[in-house]
């Protein structure tokens, strides 16, 4: 890659903002062949976008009346599942440096910003009294974002549940708990829904539910012993009524939406989800429909019962008694409950099938594939330094069709893709803002976005994941997504990436 220097006064005037480089211009790394690769390819209406959720960015976790989150108590009781013992309580400091961040996007030239409620900073106790300080900072941060010309895209659940929930019932183990999310989306509705028109009820939950009740890495960190370290749990059957117990509480929240705000407000609704792309390892049969499976298990868990108002038959068949049943009135009120779909895309992998197992049973082995990045011992794509992240841009051109083919070509915004590198403190910041593999990989995923586009896949944004360097679960602070890098060791300041360059340039040059 060779170094170009800044164009105009955009780059310039990042640079400034952010004190990159003092008495100096910033260079900027831009393989010469993406010139000519720009948002004006993209429909006019296209929305570019980026991301962040509240546990990861705000920090501020003890101050202003929060309420402690599940996050809050694991990352307190279970520091060693913490891959460098941290916790979210600073996060970026969000809460405190929003402004300067938002004037950060709008200099990139994104249109829209992404960010999740905290359900505890407005329920202290997850319900019953509001915290009105958590909802002034939402206002503030809601007319900030509106004040720099963005579309704010609200995610309501992004896995921090209030932890008087956890207590009180078990959370989303508790059928309960789709009433108690219902009041808590109907007050935001009411307060934020005047000026939010791009609603999501939940984040991954498919990540939530299977780090959380499977595998134990993330919270409430509960899990079979047969499976990992835990304290509590069953991975036989814990995932499959967590799900269950999400999908309710996405259509109710969806149900209130609609009958009491939407006609008004004039929003739209809908729910994140989460997936590899799987291809079969070989061309055997039983290998194609391993495939197919692992998608119903990862995808068509959630996008089959909000689109059709049952599970995937693949589920339906191996899981038997373990999978919870729909009523005829769940099954009513879950059927085609979005307006659009938010899809989280990072990798693609492969799919070999498996016979069943019939003790010890898991998540993994109930869909009866062997899912992997590698085939005979060789990566689908290009490894990255997260160890579940391999680099396939074509898989996202394959997934947006196959939601096209299979759930009625709706409405989708790309809500989450990127890529993470480990942090190294003892690197020059100038030298780990030369991100060229994070060029590389936005762009490549986004040219293969466009074809998808082209063969009719109903996409209508792309939300790159995420602004700023922050907590990253289970990882902590050891891994980088942000096209912003933050000194974790000085006070939080912050870096534009050589990504956020590139990033302001393919805007640019398609703006209208």
């Amino acid at each position: 890659m060779g170094a170009i220097g800044p164009s105009l006064l955009y780059l310039f005037s990042l640079a400034t903002l952010l004190a990159v480089v003092t008495g100096t211009e910033p260079k900027k790394v831009e393989p010469s062949q993406y010139a000519s690769f720009n948002r004006s390819l993209f429909p006019d209406d296209f929305l570019f976008g980026i991301g962040s959720s509240a546990y990861q960015v705000e920090g501020a976790s003890d101050i202003d009346g929060r309420g402690p989150s599940i996050w809050d108590t694991f990352t307190k009781q279970n520091p060693n599942k913490i891959w460098d013992h941290s916790s979210g309580n600073v996060g970026a400091d969000f809460y405190h440096r929003y402004k300067e961040d938002l004037k950060v996007v709008k200099e990139i030239g994104l249109d829209s910003y992404r960010f999740s409620i905290s359900w505890s900073r407005i329920f202290p106790k997850g319900k019953g009294a509001v915290n009105p300080l958590g909802v002034k900072f939402y206002n503030n941060l809601i007319n900030e974002i509106l004040a720099n010309g963005l579309v704010p895209f609200v995610t309501l659940f992004h896995w921090d549940l209030p932890q008087a929930l956890e207590d009180e019932y078990k959370g989303f183990l508790n059928k309960n708990i789709a009433k108690d999310f219902a009041v808590y989306a109907d007050f935001c509705f009411k307060t934020f829904g005047d000026r939010v028109k791009h609603w999501v009820t939940l984040n991954e939950p498919y990540s939530y539910t299977i780090n959380g009740y499977n595998g134990g890495t993330f919270a409430p960190g509960r899990c079979s012993k047969y499976v990992a370290n835990c304290t509590t749990g069953d991975s036989s059957t814990e995932p499959y009524i967590v799900a269950h117990n999400l999908i309710l509480s996405h259509a109710a929240a969806v149900r209130v939406y609609k009958r009491k705000y939407q006609a008004h407000q004039k929003g739209k609704i809908g729910v994140t989800l989460v997936t590899h792309f799987f291809e079969p390892y070989s061309n055997s049969v039983a290998d194609k429909k391993a495939a197919g499976r692992a998608l119903d298990f990862f995808f068509g868990w959630f996008a089959h019962p909000i689109t059709y108002g049952h599970y995937p038959q693949s589920m339906i068949s191996l899981l038997g008694k373990r999978l919870p049943k729909f009523t005829k009135f769940e099954s009513v009120i879950i059927k085609n409950s979005y307006d659009f779909l938010g899809v989280n895309y990072y990798s693609t992998y492969y799919a070999q099938s498996k016979g069943p197992q019939n003790k010890n049973m898991d998540y993994y082995s109930d869909m009866q594939a062997t899912v992997s990045p590698l085939k005979n011992g060789v990566s689908i794509g290009p490894s990255t330094d997260l160890t579940w992240l391999y680099v396939y841009p074509k898989g996202i051109h394959d997934l947006v069709t196959h939601i096209k083919n299979v759930y009625n070509n709706p409405p989708v915004y790309i809500t989450e893709n990127g890529i993470a590198t480990y942090r190294n403190d003892s690197v020059p910041i100038n030298v780990a803002r030369k991100d060229g593999v994070r060029i590389k990989y936005h762009h490549d995923h986004l040219y293969y976005l466009l074809e998808g586009i082209k063969h009719g896949a109903n996409v209508k944004g792309y939300y790159a994941w995420s602004f700023s360097d922050s907590y990253e679960w289970d990882a902590g602070y050891t891994v980088r997504f942000g096209i912003i890098y933050v000194d974790f060791v000085n006070k939080l300041k912050r870096y534009p990436k050589y990504s956020a360059f590139w990033l302001q340039k393919f805007l640019l040059k398609g703006k209208h």
